[in-house]
């Protein structure tokens, strides 16, 4: 397993802005569903490094997204905020009273609940924020829901790809 530090850190969101910039978001499921992916750095991010360095490098990763898309700092806020409780979603999403965390001792319901919880929770910030209006309310509702479901797919592909939940 490559040691994780800055410069891979750096490495990882530059591989996963790429990524989400030139592959994933030309996928459009149904015409209107985008996959994903870059939250991946935030739900896998090791629980024992400063938290400083991962705030800051969360709200890099979604500046950079913003950047690219015109979003004007909506995944910033949504990516940042997510990694920030990121601690109590993973307590919440699982039995664990202690204050070391690993996914190794999960179970796979846990391990999925937890990425459905981060993942839903970041994409009802950034739908709400950038679509909501009271008129189009349960279409913002579905749009939530199916690109959460879409992105836990593919999340999942990576995690079980690059076997996260035995590693980390």
């Amino acid at each position: 397993m490559i040691s994780r530090n800055l410069f891979t850190d750096v490495l990882l969101i530059a591989m996963l802005v790429t990524l989400q910039i030139f592959l994933f978001n030309r996928i459009d499921i149904a015409g209107k569903y985008t996959p994903v992916i870059y939250i991946i750095f935030v739900l896998f991010y090791p629980f024992y490094r400063n938290l400083y360095i991962f705030l800051s490098a969360s709200f890099i990763l979604g500046l950079s997204i913003d950047a690219f898309l015109g979003t004007w700092g909506i995944n910033a806020f949504a990516t940042t905020l997510i990694a920030y409780f990121r601690t109590i979603i993973f307590k919440t999403s699982t039995e664990v009273s202690s204050d070391v965390f690993s996914f190794h001792n999960l179970q796979w319901s846990q391990f999925l609940f937890y990425i459905f919880s981060s993942i839903f929770v970041h994409q009802l910030l950034v739908q709400s924020i950038e679509f909501f209006k009271f008129d189009r309310f349960f279409e913002v509702i579905l749009n939530i829901l199916v690109t959460s479901v879409i992105s836990i797919i593919f999340v999942l592909l990576y995690s079980l790809a690059f076997k996260i939940k035995e590693k980390v």
